[in-house]
Order: C-alpha cells, then sequence, then structure tokens
C-alpha cells in the first residue's frame, strides 16, 4: 500500500539551525495495516506524516502509494487518496461552515469543481445517516455552525469526514492529545469502530504509549528521525509499557527520554 524508500528531511538545512527531522526512513505499510507510531518529541512521527501528505517535500528518497511514486505530488492531488485528522480539532473543519457544508465538502474531496448545488436532499439523507452513528445528535444539527461544537464534537465530525470518501490511507497525527479524558475516549472508540468498519490501512502517531500497545496490529518507534522498532503480531499483543522501555535501553543504552508518554 505505502512504501516509504530511504526518507530524509531537514529542516534550515545550511544555517546554524539546520535539523535532520527524518533520517533515512525506509518502511513499507501492507493493506489493512494500522501502526500505531509513537517516540519522543523531535522523533520525527509528525513529520513523517506530513511528508506522507504532502504538507512536506522531502529532500531525498522516493514515497509510493499503492505502486505510484507520489513523492512530487502537491497535497491536494493526494487528498482524494489520504485521509487527515490532525491534533487540534480546529484544523480538519470549517468553524464558518454548517456541518453539512462541512460534510459536502469532504464528500467532494478530490472532485473536479462544478456549478451543481451544493447541499442536496439526497445528501442531507446521507448525512443525517452517518452523523447518527456517532451518537452525539448531531444529526439533528445540520444547519448549525461547526464554530458553535466542542472540541470533542468537531473531532469526531473530522473523523466522518476525512473517511466520508474512503481513503486509501488514513493517518491520525495524535489526534486525541488535546481532548480530555473522557472524549479522548470516545474519539478512540469512534476510530476503532471506523477503522474496523471501513478496513482503512491506517498510520497513528500517539503519544500515549499504553495506546500504542493496545491499538492497532504493528507499532513503530521512531528516535532522532530513525526507525528503531517495528513490532506486530504476537510480540506487539504481548508487551506491556516496562518491556518498551527496556527495548528502548537496550536498542539506544539510555532512558526513555519523554516522561509524558508514560503518564497517560
Amino acid at each position: 500500500m505505502i512504501h516509504i524508500q530511504q526518507l530524509i528531511k531537514y529542516f534550515h538545512r545550511g544555517s546554524i539551525n539546520e535539523v535532520l527531522a527524518l533520517d533515512t526512513i525506509t518502511l513499507d505499510v501492507r493493506p489493512g495495516d494500522f501502526i500505531t507510531v509513537i517516540g519522543s518529541n523531535g522523533a520525527g512521527k509528525s513529520t513523517l506524516l506530513n511528508c506522507i501528505s504532502g504538507s512536506f517535500p522531502p529532500d531525498f528518497g522516493k514515497i509510493f502509494l499503492d505502486e505510484k511514486d507520489i513523492t512530487t505530488w502537491p497535497e491536494h492531488k493526494r487528498a482524494g487518496s489520504i485521509g487527515r485528522v490532525f491534533q487540534d480539532p480546529l484544523l480538519g473543519t470549517c468553524s464558518t461552515l454548517s456541518i453539512e457544508q462541512n460534510l459536502a465538502l469532504a464528500r467532494r474531496r478530490g472532485l473536479k469543481r462544478s456549478l451543481k448545488r451544493g447541499v442536496t436532499a439526497e445528501d442531507r439523507r446521507d448525512f443525517r445517516t452517518e452523523l447518527k452513528q456517532l451518537g452525539l445528535g448531531l444529526e439533528d444539527r445540520l444547519k448549525d455552525k461547526v464554530g458553535l461544537l466542542s472540541g470533542g464534537q468537531r473531532q469526531a465530525l473530522t473523523m466522518l469526514m476525512a473517511t466520508m470518501v474512503q481513503p486509501e490511507l488514513l493517518l491520525l497525527d495524535e489526534h486525541t492529545a488535546a481532548l480530555d479524558p473522557k472524549t479522548g475516549h470516545m474519539i478512540t472508540d469512534l476510530t476503532l469502530k471506523i477503522v474496523d468498519r471501513l478496513s482503512l490501512t491506517t498510520l497513528m502517531v500517539t503519544h500515549n504509549m499504553q495506546q500504542a500497545l493496545s491499538m492497532g496490529n504493528r507499532l513503530v518507534m521512531l528516535h532522532q528521525g530513525r526507525v528503531i522498532l517495528d513490532i506486530e503480531g504476537q510480540d506487539k499483543q504481548s508487551l506491556q509499557v516496562s518491556d518498551l522501555l527496556a527495548r528502548f535501553y537496550e536498542l539506544k543504552g539510555e532512558s526513555f527520554p519523554s516522561d509524558r508518554m508514560l503518564l497517560v
């Protein structure tokens, strides 16, 4: 599904502030994989997702999606194949548009612009059906501005929008990190339901080690821009957080550098 080959990404290259964010990363993502990605701050997690989505161009290397070389494709060209949910609930929706207008835009992702009506009666019927599955009562608020919704409601709406046109790949960038624990659990449950129902190939960056161990079929750990651990199947299922920390120490000879990931 996704083949990332020797990916390198610098920031501020050639200056005294030069940072090597991704250091020759190679990663194969199979159809149906649900990969959780962990690592401390600055490990390259979000940068990796930004390169895959087209937000950042890599300095070296290749990215293939379903055997197509998309390395130089702009972000909008990838949007029809790649869905994404960000950490900030405000980023995935337009606050000045209504719920139905946001969903209509999502439904037309990757299609050519036309002069047809923005929201049709058929759209509204479908939107109500989809929104009802969220269990948040949003199916009765189609005309409400999205800016009136809570952070959790907006993130749930963003999840629906990102998968309304079934993507070849779903990218989740710490999409529960800005939410309170109760709302975060709700979004986590919703994520599992959507990914399972649509059999979505998914990459999920998380700051929560326990979440990374309990979700998905593979776990990838990044450190200083490199993949240092890639485990799956029974090896992943049997791991505890303490085992993961021991693996890190064994590989790097140092303690894991982010207490934040251990306290959630």
